[in-house]
């Protein structure tokens, strides 16, 4: 491992290229609380921020992070894989509100205890038998989850 690090800091550095960090995964998030109604609606956005469709269609294709692709059908027709073991998520926006849609981005177990989808962003501290790099944080970020539901909620 160190080897193979070295190598690209030389190989780096030999083409000019800048500098990136070399560290696996980000800092960890403050999580930020969220509150449900009684019918499992999550009415404000995480931490007040503000979603950005083009950035949450990014997020949904993404293996390494929302990969919505892998369990739904959603209308990008450039992607040639779509699961189906989750519902099509075409036309989302015309069945549920904002509101019900960050729930299930949320934490879709609230809902549904048997889905096989995980909770994308559950308070840190509840949750059980979690993979390594996942220790002390979210799948998405509060922000990541704000830009998936702005890109579903432009699914009518």
């Amino acid at each position: 491992m160190m080897l193979k690090k070295s190598l690209v800091l030389t190989a780096v550095a030999c083409l000019g290229l800048p500098m990136v960090s070399m560290a696996e995964e980000p800092p960890i998030e403050a999580y930020k609380a969220w509150t449900a109604t009684k019918d499992h609606t999550i009415w404000a956005p995480l931490g007040g921020l503000k979603g950005d469709p083009a950035k949450g269609r990014k997020l949904a294709i993404a293996s390494a992070k929302g990969n919505c692709l892998a369990c739904h059908e959603l209308p990008i027709p450039e992607e040639g894989f779509h699961g189906e073991v989750g519902p099509n998520l075409s036309g989302l926006a015309s069945r549920y509100t904002e509101g019900e849609i960050r729930m299930r981005i949320v934490d879709i177990q609230v809902l549904n205890p048997a889905s096989l989808m995980p909770p994308m962003y559950k308070n840190p501290a509840e949750l059980k038998n979690v993979a390594k790099k996942y220790v002390g944080r979210t799948i998405l970020t509060a922000q990541e989850v704000e830009d998936v539901v702005a890109y579903l909620m432009t699914l009518k």
